[in-house]
């Protein structure tokens, strides 16, 4: 049987169109409208607004991570549902992280729903829950150096 290759490259505007039917297959941290989310949004976060990583399980991309660097964010994080639990968004999470932290920053901030398994996820990846407003839970990860 043949061994599983993940690949973890820099996010493309060819990537795009496998982002977003991720992003909208979500059953937790589901939109409440879909159309809040617009093609040029993912085309400013490639570059403009910070950089994007995809992950690819034998050419198919699997999940996705934006990092923003205006405020120094995670803006996005998602897995198609078949690669979960596997590994695979904890590496995502950990190579945009660590170039935020390359440009510079001290801290690193995410939000995510309340009660979620992404709420749950963040966490146990060592990151402080600041506050929660509503449904959402606000996190901050801390530059080791």
């Amino acid at each position: 049987m043949p061994q599983t290759q993940i690949v973890f490259r820099q996010a493309t505007a060819h990537d795009i169109p496998a982002m977003s039917t991720i992003r909208l297959a979500v059953r937790e941290n589901v939109l409440s409208d879909p159309s809040r989310i617009t093609q040029k949004m993912y085309e400013d976060y490639l570059e403009l607004l910070g950089r994007g990583w995809v992950a690819e399980v034998d050419g198919v991309i699997a999940g996705f991570c934006y990092a923003n660097k205006t405020d120094s964010s995670i803006w996005a994080l998602f897995m198609a549902q078949e690669y979960e639990g596997q590994g695979i968004a904890k590496q995502l999470l950990n190579i945009a992280t660590a170039w935020l932290f390359e440009q510079g920053n001290e801290f690193v901030r995410l939000s995510t729903g309340m009660g979620t398994r992404a709420d749950q996820f963040y966490a146990s990846q060592g990151w402080r829950r600041e506050r929660v407003e509503g449904n959402d839970a606000y996190y901050l990860l801390a530059s080791a150096g």
